[in-house]
């Protein structure tokens, strides 16, 4: 509790080189909470703000912590091609409602390799037709990489958005074998 008896969630961080930049780590006792994409300086201080906003409490930078060790341990191997899936605790409570509905189907249901579309992942959750807000939960996705938002693409063929950037998402892609490695 902090001074107004408001309940404070200890939330643990730390910052994983990858090779598709710096990825802050959040965790909290429940699970992984976050995962940001191109964490270095405002950018990373930016999240840790927001941490701290939603979830109270200032988040300490703690890279031992055995979450977050596992964490690392788990994204480099998924980059070396080694780790077709996670396996971590997840701390949902950044995200609430049909998109984390949406979220929790995509972790489940979309593996590694495979793709899927927005409309169609929309169907999957009971709300055929919701397209659009099948994108709006994969752009509010506090856990991308380990929840692989990356996965899912336009109808039209097209890679459709993405938050950590349209290359990320093509490196992402093309590291699964969806696409073929860019050339540049």
């Amino acid at each position: 509790m902090d001074s107004q008896g408001q309940y404070v969630q200890r939330v643990a961080w730390t910052v994983v080189g990858t090779g598709i930049g710096p990825l802050l780590l959040a965790a909290t006792g429940e699970g992984l909470v976050n995962v940001v994409f191109h964490a270095a300086g405002p950018v990373r201080d930016r999240a840790l703000d927001r941490l701290a906003a939603r979830l109270g409490g200032e988040p300490v930078e703690a890279p031992g912590t055995p979450l977050l060790t596992e964490a690392a341990e788990q994204l480099g191997a998924y980059f070396s091609g080694d780790r077709h899936a996670f396996d971590l605790p997840l701390d949902w409570s950044l995200i609430s409602g049909f998109n984390r509905e949406v979220l929790r189907e995509l972790a489940s249901g979309v593996p590694y390799g495979t793709v899927v579309g927005y409309g169609k992942l929309a169907g999957r959750v009971g709300q055929p037709g919701a397209a659009q807000a099948v994108g709006m939960a994969m752009g509010a996705n506090p856990l991308p990489v380990v929840v692989p938002c990356h996965r899912v693409v336009g109808s039209d063929g097209g890679i459709g958005g993405f938050g950590g950037g349209l290359e990320t998402k093509r490196k992402l892609l093309a590291l699964e074998g969806v696409l073929p490695e860019p050339l540049f």
